[in-house]
């Protein structure tokens, strides 16, 4: 195998960790937010109304869900 050593790199050194799962969690936060705002656009689409112009409502804390 030609990765053998990067594989099992957590053996030969102490500051290697044995998986990767502390660099995903910290994308976690970024990846939900992401997912997030890609609702609420498309949300805003769907009831057709302009997304800047419902952007920049938010931003000046004025947004209200049409109901």
């Amino acid at each position: 195998m030609s990765h053998e050593s990067a594989v099992l790199a957590f053996t030969f050194e102490a500051g290697v960790p044995f998986t990767n799962n502390e660099a995903e969690g910290a994308l976690g936060p970024a990846k939900i937010k992401q997912k997030v705002s890609g609702g609420f656009f498309a949300t805003l689409r769907k009831q057709k109304r302009n997304v800047v112009e419902q952007l920049v409502s938010v931003l000046q804390g004025r947004f209200r869900w049409a109901t």
